[in-house]
């Protein structure tokens, strides 16, 4: 998840690790006292904002703790491999984690995750929008707190859908979008990739449909109920099969991620796109670079999620990060205490603002300066109130896995067969009758 984008970032991010390591270096070779309890940070890569809020909680604490950073692999399975393994081994030093939500349920099953105080609870989440919530609970039970969140836009070129006299005041469907992709010869910017982003897409658009990949996700797996085999499952296929075999996707669609599809958007065949907030900063970036026209941000604007069905409301991608502590921490009282300062508003808006994650806490959006770097942040806010979380199961990577391998291509997606075959491989794969 990639991280629900999870994320045209990852270069960044790759730039940033050694800057993020000596922050890390910096919080454990200044400050309180040596014997100031430590707490570790598991972060995923970002652009050095987690450092900086570790240090102004650390400052903050007034010598009641010292928070140190600790760099997660920068996919987001390799970051579930470690967390997970370091977790079943009772590692004491996993006082605060970031994951990735789809991952939690996983964590939470078997009690890896310490418990949220009912005081930390409610001060961490008392205005935090809704489909962030979805994503940090398990059994009905919040079980990590909302850091930061992330949805999808639909993103459009104005030239384009003046042309097709769209207007994208109101909302729009995916048969529209496929219907100006063809009449324009314009290729439209979605992931195809054997990858989590497929994985991504697929559920947003049974989501949208009215429906769920699992049925029951809280079941054993020996119980669990696909929801495939449905008209919101070939509803879904039918708009991926369609994208594949007419080639609406561009050229490179079986290999394209969510960093491909900007760049296809930003091409002079560019249409419509569905893609995470970062692509507003990564495409001003490459204007100023002088790599993109300058007329080229003017020309982009951007809407909710589109519908599967028309008169309903979509259900766009949920992504971003919540924050839990170890079950075997040692210092669990305090990690709690610094996840409370970790996920005011006021750090939320900040690390909007300077990493581009947007705040999972709806106050964070009231910033003028949110607006001004993000003029997009209204429509944020609202998609993140109808988003949808991916399967919320503790075998999540085997079902997401498996709807990779299956749904890839998008041209060999048949909406007749597709669902029902791959519903049936994730309940064989769960039960240990088939293997990934």
């Amino acid at each position: 998840m990639r991280q629900s984008r999870p994320s045209g970032r990852h270069t960044r991010r790759l730039a940033s690790a050694a800057v993020v390591a000596t922050a890390a270096l910096v919080l454990s070779g200044c400050g309180p006292a040596e014997d100031t309890p430590v707490l570790t940070w598991y972060t995923n890569p970002d652009d050095g904002g987690q450092a900086t809020i570790a240090q102004q909680c650390t400052e903050a604490a007034d010598g009641a703790y010292r928070i140190e950073t600790s760099i997660l692999p920068n996919d987001a399975a390799s970051q579930r491999e470690q967390l997970t393994r370091r977790l079943a081994a009772g590692d004491t030093s996993m006082d605060i984690m970031s994951l990735d939500p789809p991952f939690i349920p996983e964590l939470a099953e078997p009690g890896f995750l310490a418990p949220v105080p009912e005081d930390v609870a409610s001060s961490t989440t008392e205005d935090t929008l809704e489909g962030a919530l979805a994503g940090a609970t398990w059994k009905d039970n919040l079980v990590t707190v909302p850091f930061w969140a992330n949805t999808q836009l639909l993103w459009y070129r104005e030239s384009v859908a003046e042309e097709a006299g769209l207007n994208m005041d109101e909302p729009v469907t995916w048969d529209q979008l496929i219907e100006v992709a063809r009449d324009q010869e314009k290729e439209l910017g979605v992931q195809g990739a054997r990858a989590e982003s497929m994985t991504v897409w697929l559920n947003a658009l049974v989501e949208s449909a009215g429906g769920h990949i699992l049925e029951n996700p809280e079941a054993s797996a020996a119980d669990v109920q696909t929801g495939l085999d449905t008209e919101a499952g070939r509803q879904a296929a039918q708009i991926i099969s369609t994208i594949g075999q007419e080639d609406l996707g561009g050229p490179g669609l079986a290999t394209q991620q969510e960093n491909e599809a900007m760049l296809l958007f930003q091409g002079d065949n560019g249409s419509f796109m569905v893609n995470w907030p970062f692509v507003w900063p990564a495409t001003n970036a490459a204007v100023e670079e002088g790599a993109l026209p300058e007329e080229l941000p003017e020309d982009i604007g951007w809407t909710l999620y589109p519908r599967v069905v028309e008169g309903q409301e979509p259900a766009p991608p949920l992504g971003g990060i919540n924050l839990g502590v170890g079950a075997e921490s040692e210092h669990p009282e305090l990690a709690w205490q610094a996840i409370e300062c970790i996920v005011t508003p006021e750090h939320q808006t900040e690390y909007f603002i300077t990493n581009g994650n947007p705040p999972s806490s709806a106050s964070a959006f009231d910033d003028p300066a949110v607006e001004e770097a993000f003029p997009m942040a209204p429509t944020i806010r609202e998609s993140l109130s109808l988003a949808a979380p991916r399967p919320q199961t503790p075998y999540y990577n085997e079902v997401s896995t498996a709807i990779q391998q299956r749904f890839t291509p998008p041209r060999a997606v048949d909406p007749e067969s597709t669902p029902a075959e791959t519903g049936q491989f994730i309940m064989e794969v769960l039960r240990g009758e088939s293997l990934l």
